[in-house]
């Protein structure tokens, strides 16, 4: 399934900014970025619960914000894109 995990970490204090890079790696270890605060992640049920497990140790949630958006399929008809992007095939083969 393809996962949208957005976040808004506070960076007001040098903790906040920990928790921002924190945050980052957690999402970069699971997909790709597509802009500066979201993902796009494929993953199964289990991928998407230690996901979501990750990133819950790592927010505050009285100061931070995350948010996970399940794109159903199918996803070409869901997802438009415009502008110069390099994205992941994630169906294709990782060697070629």
């Amino acid at each position: 399934m393809l996962i949208i995990v957005t976040y808004d970490v506070s960076t007001e204090t040098r903790e906040g900014r920990r928790r921002l890079r924190r945050v980052a790696k957690v999402c970069e270890s699971m997909g790709q970025r597509v802009q500066k605060s979201v993902f796009e992640c494929q993953v199964n049920d289990m991928q998407l619960e230690q996901l979501e497990r990750a990133l819950l140790a790592e927010i505050n949630e009285k100061e931070d914000n995350l948010r996970f958006y399940r794109i159903t399929e199918p996803t070409e008809i869901r997802v438009k894109q415009f502008g110069e992007f390099r994205s992941i095939d994630f169906e294709s083969p990782l060697m070629v």
